[in-house]
């Protein structure tokens, strides 16, 4: 699917560098900063948004840069909020993680760096077979009804037809 220019704007990474990053990570909670800064994973099935179903995008807790629609997200089962791709390609880097013996690949904020979580090849094939599974505590939640005010109405594109207020049909896999 082609995104117009205004959307592609609204996720490039580069608008979301920060030159008050170290600011931003110091107001972090312990738990925020120990995820997206040290590498630590939230409990499973305690994130604040593994059951939130409401339309809007997931944004990066440190700089804002979006993320993850609330259209890709799904219910896997792991304990984290779990997403089948990112908003665009661009807005995430891959680096392998070996901590503690294991054999992952973490997945990062491209605009600050931000530790989220990992990628898994396990994912619902029709989207691709990936399974983005994040912490929410590296995320903020911006509901569809105030993606305008926080500066990224060029994504309500992704959403088609809905309206201020309606629930936007999540995806129960």
């Amino acid at each position: 699917m082609g995104i117009s220019k205004e959307a592609a704007e609204a996720v490039n990474p580069k608008r979301y560098r920060r030159a008050d990053l170290k600011e931003r990570i110091k107001a972090l909670s312990p738990l925020e900063r120990r995820v997206t800064q040290d590498g630590e994973d939230e409990a499973p099935f305690t994130g604040e948004y593994l059951d939130t179903r409401k339309a809007g995008v997931y944004v990066d807790k440190v700089t804002g840069a979006p993320l993850f629609l609330s259209s890709d997200k799904f219910d896997s089962g792991c304990g984290w909020p779990s997403f089948a791709r990112p908003v665009d390609s661009s807005v995430l880097e891959k680096v392998p993680d070996r901590r503690n013996g294991r054999n992952l690949v973490e997945v990062r904020s491209r605009s600050g760096g931000t530790r989220l979580g990992h990628v898994f090849g396990d994912g619902p094939a029709e989207s691709g077979g990936l399974r983005y599974c994040i912490n929410s505590a590296a995320l903020r939640f911006v509901p569809y009804a105030d993606l305008e005010k926080e500066g990224l109405g060029a994504l309500r594109e992704f959403f088609g037809n809905l309206k201020d207020g309606q629930e936007e049909k999540e995806n129960e896999s």
